[in-house]
C-alpha cells in the first residue's frame, strides 16, 4: 500500500484511538563528561549524552516525540533518528549540513516528529564528524494502544545495545581499530585486565520465560556475530519491520542496523549462566592483519536463582562457540534467510518501476604524486566521491527549500558509473588495462543529489566493487525503508530478475550489500525532502560513499516551513 494512503487511513483513524496518543518528551544535555577507560588507568573525556549508551526513547505508534537538544560541549552536534521516516519533518531527520545546520556550542534544537506506520527498535544517534562513537541510545517503538505485536507477546524485553570504544578522544579519527567491542555501554570480563564486576552487563532470566532482545549495531565500523550459549532465537524484526519467524542460533548485524529476537530461556541443566558474546565480522578480502580487534566482548545471561550465594562463588558461565572471523558464508545465510510478514493493510513492494538506478560503491584512491605513496584512499558512488557543504553555507535541506541550490549542491548524480567493466575481479590485469581508472580515481570531492519526482518507484542496483579490496558496505537510506528484492555475489547480471522476490521480501533501512556482490532495492519516493544515503562504516562515509535523493514536492505534499528554532550556519 502506498504510504500516502496508509498516512491517510491513519488520520481517518476513530477520534477515540487517536485521543490516547501521547506526546514523549526529553532533554538531551550534550556534554563533555569523564567516563573510565579499558585496560588503562583513569578516565578519558567523551562527548555524551548522561553517559553510553545515552537515555532509551520509548514510545508507541502515533506519538509525537519533543526532544530538546542542548549542546553543552564544545562541539558542533546534531542528532539523527535512525529509521524514523520524518513524514512531514523533514527539518528533525538530523544529519549535519544535509537537513540542517549543526547546533553550535552553548546552543540548543529541539526535534519535532510524529512515530507514523513504523514498530519495532530504531535507534538515535549524532550525525555530527565521529560523535556517534558515544553519542547514541535506543529508540524503542511499540505497537499503538490497543494493538498487539503479530507473535505471542514476550514475558519481558531486553535491549542489547551493541558499540565500539576508544581509550581516547582523537583516536577515531586516525585509527578505525577500536580499543574494545562494548554491550551496552560495558565490555565484559574478556578483556583479562577488566575484573570489575559493574563492566560487565548481566540479563536476568526466568526459566521457560521468553525475551524478546532488541538488538542494535550502534559501532562505527565493525559487523557482529551475536550468539548465547546454549540458546537460540526466533527473528520477528528487522530495522523496525516485521519478518517471518526465522530460526537461528547466531544473529549477525551491521553497523546501522537493528534485530528483534525471541529467546526462550530453556537451556538444559546447566551452570545457570552462559555467555552472550559478540565477535568482529570482517567482510574486507583479502583481511588484513591489524585491521579489526578479534577480541569477544561477552555479557552474562542469569537464571535467576543461579547467582553466588554466601560463601560460595558463582559457576562459570559457558562460552558459545563463535564463527571464524571472516565467515561470509555464515553472514549471508542469516541476512538472505529473513522475508518480510506480509499484513493486510501494509505496504508492499512495488511492482512496476519508474527511475532506474545503478550504482557502483567502493574504494579508490586520491590521485597523487608517486613520492606520495601510498595515496590516500577515497570512496565514491558512481565515480561521485561525496562532500558535505561547508559549514558556513546552509545545510542542502535549506537550499531546496529557498530554490537557491548553487554553491551548496548540483543535481547531476548519474544513474550509471562512468565506465562498465568487471567490478567483482581483483586484478592486477584489469587495473593496468586501465579500463576502471575513472573509478579508482575519481577526481575532486563534490555534492551531488539525484533528483526523484514525488510518489516514484525507484530501483537502485547497488553494485560492490574490488577496486581497493571486497568488502560489505551498510548502506542506510534516510527518510524510507525499501525493500531487498534481491541480492548476490559477483557482477549483477539482469538475470537475475527471474530470482526477484516480489512477494515478501525483507523491508529495512539499512542493507548490507554482499562482500563482492550486489543488493537491489526498491522504494517509493513519497515523502519530499532531502535524503543522505551512505555507507554506515563512518572510516567510508568520512572519505564519500555518500549522495542525497532530492524528492520533489506532490500535489498535496509539499516541503513544510522550516521551524523556527532551526540552526543557523
Amino acid at each position: 500500500m502506498p504510504r500516502s494512503w496508509m498516512i491517510l487511513l491513519l488520520v481517518l483513524c476513530s477520534a477515540a484511538v487517536l485521543a490516547q496518543a501521547a506526546t514523549v518528551e526529553h532533554t538531551f544535555n550534550v556534554a563533555t563528561i569523564s567516563w573510565p577507560r579499558i585496560c588503562q588507568p583513569g578516565n578519558v573525556s567523551i562527548t555524551a549524552v548522561d553517559g553510553v549508551p545515552g537515555p532509551v526513547i520509548e514510545a508507541n505508534e502515533g506519538d509525537t516525540v519533543l526532544v530538546h537538544v542542548i549542546n553543552h560541549s564544545p562541539l558542533n552536534v546534531t542528532v539523527h533518528w535512525h529509521g524514523v521516516f520524518q513524514l512531514g519533518t523533514p527539518w528533525a531527520d538530523g544529519p549535519s549540513m544535509v537537513t540542517q545546520c549543526p547546533i553550535c556550542p552553548g546552543h540548543r534544537y529541539t526535534y519535532r516528529f510524529r512515530i507514523t506506520g513504523q514498530e519495532g527498535t530504531l535507534w538515535w544517534h549524532a550525525h555530527s564528524s565521529l560523535l556517534r562513537a558515544t553519542v547514541y541510545g535506543a529508540l524503542i517503538i511499540r505497537p499503538s494502544s490497543g494493538s498487539a505485536y503479530p507473535f505471542p507477546a514476550p514475558d519481558e524485553e531486553k535491549t542489547v545495545l551493541l558499540g565500539e570504544w576508544w581509550n581516547a578522544e582523537t583516536v577515531p579519527l586516525t585509527n578505525p581499530v577500536a580499543d574494545a567491542y562494548t554491550i551496552n555501554g560495558r565490555p565484559g570480563d574478556s578483556y583479562s585486565c577488566e575484573t570489575t564486576a559493574k563492566r560487565i552487563e548481566k540479563f536476568e532470566v526466568r526459566h521457560d520465560s521468553t525475551y524478546m532482545l532488541r538488538i542494535i549495531n550502534a559501532a562505527l565500523n565493525t559487523a557482529f556475530f551475536l550468539k548465547v550459549a546454549g540458546h537460540t532465537f526466533t527473528v520477528v524484526a528487522a530495522d523496525a519491520s516485521y519478518t517471518t519467524q526465522y530460526e537461528t542460533d547466531v544473529i549477525v548485524i551491521a553497523p546501522g542496523q537493528t534485530v528483534d529476537a525471541l529467546m526462550v530461556a530453556n537451556a538444559s541443566p546447566g551452570p545457570g549462566r552462559y555467555y552472550m558474546a559478540i565477535s568482529s565480522y570482517q567482510s574486507a578480502a583479502p583481511l588484513r592483519p591489524g585491521s579489526y580487534n578479534a577480541n569477544i566482548t561477552t555479557a552474562v545471561v542469569e537464571y535467576v536463582g543461579a547467582a553466588a550465594s554466601a560463601g560460595q562463588q558463582a559457576p562459570t558461565p559457558a562460552l558459545p562457540e563463535m564463527p571464524e572471523v571472516n565467515d561470509t558464508a555464515t553472514a549471508n545465510r542469516f541476512y538472505t534467510g529473513m522475508t518480510a510478514l506480509v499484513r493486510p493493510g501494509r505496504r508492499t513492494v512495488p511492482l512496476a518501476v519508474d527511475t532506474r538506478m545503478f550504482v557502483t560503491i567502493g574504494l579508490g584512491f586520491v590521485s597523487c604524486d608517486q613520492d606520495q605513496a601510498p595515496c590516500p584512499v577515497v570512496a565514491s558512488m558512481n565515480n561521485q566521491s561525496f562532500k558535505l557543504p561547508d559549514a558556513d553555507t546552509m545545510s542542502m535541506l535549506d537550499a531546496r527549500y529557498r530554490d537557491t541550490p548553487d554553491g551548496v549542491y548540483t543535481r547531476d548524480f548519474p544513474d550509471q558509473p562512468p565506465v562498465a567493466f568487471d567490478y567483482t575481479n581483483q586484478t592486477e590485469r584489469l587495473l593496468l588495462g586501465g579500463v576502471a581508472a575513472a573509478l579508482l580515481f575519481p577526481g575532486p570531492q563534490s555534492t551531488k543529489v539525484r533528483t526523484l519526482a514525488y510518489n516514484a518507484t525507484v530501483e537502485v542496483v547497488l553494485q560492490n566493487t574490488a577496486l581497493v579490496g571486497r568488502e560489505s558496505h551498510p548502506m542506510h537510506l534516510h527518510g524510507f525503508n525499501f525493500f531487498v528484492v534481491a541480492q548476490g555475489f559477483g557482477n549483477y547480471d539482469t538475470a537475475a530478475k527471474q530470482h526477484f522476490n516480489l512477494v515478501n521480501p525483507q523491508e529495512r533501512n539499512t542493507i548490507a550489500v554482499p562482500t563482492g556482490g550486489w543488493a537491489v532495492i526498491r522504494f517509493v519516493a513519497d515523502n519530499p525532502g532531502m535524503w543522505f544515503m551512505h555507507c554506515h562504516i563512518d572510516a567510508h562515509l568520512s572519505i564519500g560513499l555518500a549522495m542525497v535523493f532530492e524528492v520533489e514536492d506532490g500535489p498535496n505534499t509539499t516541503l513544510p516551513a522550516p521551524p523556527p528554532d532551526l540552526p543557523r550556519c
